[in-house]
């Protein structure tokens, strides 16, 4: 792939934990006319970031497509949140509508005194009770037992826009103790057909600790997952947890263990399998960083 053409991609960090640190880099390209197939994936591969967004005008919106290193992805929350920072930036503060391969969604993009910041409606989001036998295999890929769970939040089969298993554990030092076999992990989330496996820690009711290895797309964790984040929100209605809980609306850190810290805010639209809100911060990688 040839410099010229890597040029069109930025490089936009999203969910920042502050304004000038931490957030899961994600390419963003916009053109004319979506690009092959086979240019995306390698332009995605040289990028080397979880997820590249390609976008282009269609109607009154965006068509738009994600891709890892390895292959495409149906959804992929930062990367919107990089694309919304981006249309903000380039066609001015307004809410974006964009079809991706599947459903459609919505980003809104803002710059403040130079902040810049976007909030996606994802598809529709729902979660259902994930099969024993499955969830065995799941915990033994990262030396887990069922004693590592919290009971309040049994695992699930999530989907906000692309599939996840929810394994939700019962204390801090599990989650960051987390390791695994990349290859092993790309096998289980391959042939289940899971974009990440979404482990999190309830530190309060409205306050998650979360890692995602992504082994389905080559890489070994991503910093931030807002589609993960659409899908445990959605999951988290839809059993009663976040009853009551103001706004419906949970708070994700995200990143720690990596070194890169990362924050979502996510809230539940009201409905069973209504879709969710996620929010972050955003803020441009300089050429040549990494």
């Amino acid at each position: 792939m040839s410099d010229d053409v890597l040029n069109e991609v930025k490089r936009v960090a999203a969910f920042c934990a502050a304004e000038a640190a931490g957030g899961n880099p994600a390419g963003v390209w916009i053109g004319a006319a979506l690009p092959a197939e086979a240019v995306m994936q390698a332009m995605a591969a040289d990028v080397g970031y979880s997820e590249t967004v390609f976008a282009a005008p269609s109607g009154t919106g965006w068509r738009v497509r994600y891709f890892s290193p390895e292959s495409e992805v149906p959804f992929c929350g930062h990367a919107t949140i990089a694309l919304g920072a981006v249309l903000a930036l380039e066609r001015g503060p307004a809410t974006y509508a964009l079809q991706t391969n599947h459903a459609q969604v919505t980003v809104t993009g803002t710059v403040e005194a130079g902040r810049l910041a976007a909030s996606l409606v994802s598809p529709p989001a729902s979660g259902t009770a994930a099969p024993p036998a499955l969830v065995d295999e799941a915990l033994a890929l990262f030396g887990y037992t069922r004693a590592d769970l919290d009971q309040r939040i049994p695992p699930a089969l999530a989907n906000g826009g692309a599939g996840h298993l929810i394994l939700a554990l019962n204390s801090r030092q599990a989650l960051a103790a987390m390791r695994y076999d990349l290859d092993a992990g790309r096998t289980l989330m391959r042939r289940e057909g899971w974009a990440t496996i979404a482990l999190v820690h309830a530190e309060s009711p409205q306050r998650f600790h979360a890692r995602n290895p992504f082994a389905s797309g080559g890489v070994y964790e991503d910093p931030a997952t807002g589609a993960a984040a659409a899908a445990l929100a959605g999951y988290l209605r839809d059993i009663g947890y976040m009853r009551d809980r103001p706004f419906d609306a949970i708070d994700i850190v995200q990143g720690e263990d990596m070194g890169i810290p990362c924050h979502l805010h996510a809230q539940a639209l009201p409905g069973q399998g209504s879709p969710v809100r996620v929010s972050g911060t955003a803020r441009l990688i300089a050429p040549g960083a990494g």
